[in-house]
């Protein structure tokens, strides 16, 4: 896709440990970050708003010139690509009734880690051609687009209480599947 991708293999074995490195720690600080950036524009605008640039970022990867600006490109998308998951956690807690909450976090959990697992039967032979290693990066950016684009239609109407109520409150996880 880019010269990026063959000089992302020649990287002397010191860049990639950096970036393995630095990568959790900047994704860490972000999502300390997300809970006041929810206080001024909500729980699900944060968990969407910070989404959308983060898999725009990913997508990016691939189509950098060179191996540094890639992995510039990649630490930026970790600084905002884990202010979603405490805004979820909180967001989904807010709106499930208490007896419910459980299940919940079960279910995003479970949704959340499937994901991750197969997400490497896929990228991984992909990965191996260099004509095609940075295709898991667009597909994935992709997929995560559409996903964000449909929770936010989905309950964008749906404000936790500590937002004020212009639509419903609360829900169901059986009325989510109904979506």
């Amino acid at each position: 896709m880019s010269p990026a991708g063959d000089a992302l293999t020649m990287l002397p074995p010191i860049v990639p440990r950096f970036w393995i490195c630095t990568a959790p720690i900047v994704a860490a600080a972000s999502a300390l970050l997300a809970a006041r950036l929810a206080a001024r524009i909500g729980l699900l605008n944060t968990m969407v708003f910070t989404h959308l640039p983060s898999n725009v970022l990913l997508i990016m990867i691939p189509f950098m010139p060179t191996a540094p600006l890639a992995v510039v490109v990649l630490l930026l998308r970790y600084s905002i690509s884990q202010m979603d998951v405490p805004t979820r956690q909180s967001y989904t807690m807010a709106v499930v009734d208490p007896d419910e909450r459980s299940a919940a976090a079960g279910v995003t959990g479970v949704a959340r880690t499937t994901g991750a697992a197969v997400a490497p039967l896929v990228s991984a032979p992909l990965m191996v051609n260099s004509a095609f290693w940075g295709l898991p990066f667009v597909l994935a950016g992709s997929v995560k687009i559409v996903y964000d684009l449909l929770l936010y239609r989905a309950f964008r109407a749906i404000r936790p209480p500590e937002e004020g109520s212009s639509g419903a409150s609360r829900v169901s996880p059986a009325a989510t599947r109904r979506t």
